[in-house]
């Protein structure tokens, strides 16, 4: 889908973009073979031709901050499987505070490896891993797991390609948090995980704090399967979005459990803010 992306490119929206694959330039390849070919609106043709260049060298030198600069959040998902490699699921804990030393676990997960990084254990070593990733997936990370994290890490640019799939999955008609959408797509947690939420992360940390290192366990449990079942919702979200940006039919979702809120014709991100918790402890972050 990142090859076929012209909608990062100033002058061209998503409708001159379409227009421009009905026309029959279905890539960034294509484009460049003959650029006066194609209607491109009121956008620049040179500026388009040379923005297109620049595209295929980043994406061949594997350049993520081009893309992070051009396509935003709300396009990111595109560049997902071009950067799958080097992309980090992340999720963090916290011990209910809102500074940077509230931060009591932050789970990684590269496809392949879980990593718990534990307060006064090894939480410094997020310097060097996130080094290493052009891409992050989170659930409401920009509303809350990045800026926490940006508060105790204060030398990390955190400049890579953010996929936050909060705000991408309601754009394909899941409502709810991280815990209700696993539901809908009849997704059970381990035993004597599931049902757990953000305030029994909370208070598992403070048990540990007072000596319970079952405790500890647990928590690390409960955030692995957070970050692992990001990569899957990763998938369902490029899968549904390239369908429906390409106007082709939607792919099925296995296991949904109830139907979808019909998406917007237009794909814009959804507006609004979201509902303080039951508990009344934090405000503007959705149950997970």
């Amino acid at each position: 889908m990142l090859r076929r992306t012209f909608c990062h490119i100033p002058g061209i929206g998503r409708e001159t973009e379409k227009n421009l694959w009905a026309q029959g330039c279905s890539d960034w390849d294509t484009f460049l073979q003959n650029p006066a070919e194609f209607n491109l609106g009121t956008a620049d043709r040179d500026q388009t031709a040379r923005l297109v260049e620049q595209s295929l060298e980043a994406l061949t030198d594997r350049n993520h901050q081009f893309f992070q600069l051009r396509l935003g959040h709300n396009e990111a998902w595109r560049a997902w499987p071009e950067f799958r490699s080097h992309c980090l699921y992340l999720d963090i804990e916290t011990d209910g505070g809102r500074r940077g030393d509230a931060v009591t676990l932050i789970g990684l997960y590269d496809g392949n490896e879980f990593t718990g990084l534990v307060k006064g254990r090894d939480l410094e070593r997020f310097h060097d891993l996130i080094s290493e990733a052009n891409m992050i997936v989170t659930f409401f990370g920009l509303g809350f797991d990045v800026p926490m994290l940006q508060k105790r890490f204060k030398s990390v640019p955190f400049d890579q390609i953010h996929l936050d799939l909060c705000a991408t999955l309601k754009r394909i008609g899941f409502r709810g948090g991280l815990k209700k959408i696993e539901k809908q797509l009849g997704w059970d947690r381990g035993e004597g995980i599931d049902g757990l939420t953000g305030l029994d992360a909370i208070r598992l940390w403070t048990e540990y704090c007072r000596g319970r290192a079952d405790s500890l366990d647990k928590l690390i449990a409960y955030n692995r399967e957070d970050v692992v079942n990001l990569e899957k919702l990763a998938q369902i979200a490029y899968d549904q979005l390239s369908a429906l940006t390409q106007g082709l039919p939607q792919p099925e979702i296995p296991g949904l459990t109830e139907p979808l809120i019909a998406p917007s014709p237009s794909l814009r991100s959804p507006t609004g803010s979201f509902k303080k918790r039951s508990s009344g402890t934090r405000t503007g972050i959705p149950k997970r």
